[in-house]
Formats: C-alpha cells, structure tokens, sequence
C-alpha cells in the first residue's frame, strides 16, 4: 500500500492558522470526509477518542481517530494532514505542530497508524513536515517512511 492511494494533496492543508484541539480534530476530520473516506459521524468517533485518551504521540504530532465502535462509519482508508505553524495545544505542554487524521477500514487501520508511527518517530522528519511548502513534500515525506 502507497500513501499516494491513501493521502493526496486535496488531503493536506498547509500553513493552518493555530486553532483549539477540539477545532483541529474537526479540521482534520471534515476533511476525511470532503474525501470521502468516512461518514460525518466519524468526527464525533475522533473527539470522544480525545477525551478518553489523548491522541498526542510526542515528536510535534498527533494523530486523531475515531473510536472502534465508529469505524462502521469508515468508507475507504484515509490519511488527512493538516501542518500548524504555531501549533495546537493537545493539553499538558503537548503542542502539535503535524496533526494527522487517520481512518483506516478493517485491517488497514493499524498499518496507516504504524507508517504515520515510523515516519513521525524522527525529530528531522517531524521538521520537514512542519517546513513543508507544499502538499506533494508531505507526501514524499510519508512515503520515505515506508522503506
């Protein structure tokens, strides 16, 4: 699987002006649906998810998905970018600068998770994404991380 099927550039918004976690997460999640990869109940499935448990991964990053029981609201496996210059505030000190929303449909899921994982877990790579200037630098980015 290549992210080129999964993450196009309509998928990845750049240089988004510093909003709330809550903001973000419905960013990230109406475009996962502008692409047509879940249902708008999916975004409800990605906040509850946060207040269970922070989807903050460390590195600048956070990566919101919608809770298991909401994945009968997943169409087609998506990946959706959007880069914070200023960052967004995920609570305790934790800014994200490359908030990452996923859906993945069946096994898919903790495949994406994982790609997105080994890409975001190297501080330089964190760094191209948040200096990227255009959408294909992310997703070269993202399929490096694939190697």
């Amino acid at each position: 699987m290549t992210s080129k099927e999964i993450l196009t550039t309509q998928n990845i918004q750049l240089k988004v002006a510093s909003e709330s976690k809550k903001e973000a997460i419905e960013r990230v999640g109406k475009l996962l649906v502008a692409g047509g990869y879940v249902k708008e109940n999916y975004i409800e499935g990605m906040k509850a998810r946060e207040e269970e448990v922070t989807t903050y991964i460390g590195n600048g990053v956070a990566i919101p998905h919608g809770m298991n029981e909401y994945k009968k609201e997943i169409m087609e496996s998506g990946i959706v970018i959007a880069q914070y210059p200023e960052g967004v505030d995920f609570g305790e000190g934790n800014i994200a600068y490359v908030v990452v929303g996923i859906a993945g449909k069946g096994e898919e899921h903790m495949e994406i998770l994982s790609k997105i994982a080994l890409t975001v877990q190297y501080e330089e790579n964190v760094q191209r994404l948040r200096n990227a200037t255009k959408p294909e630098e992310i997703i070269s980015i993202i399929d490096e991380g694939e190697m």
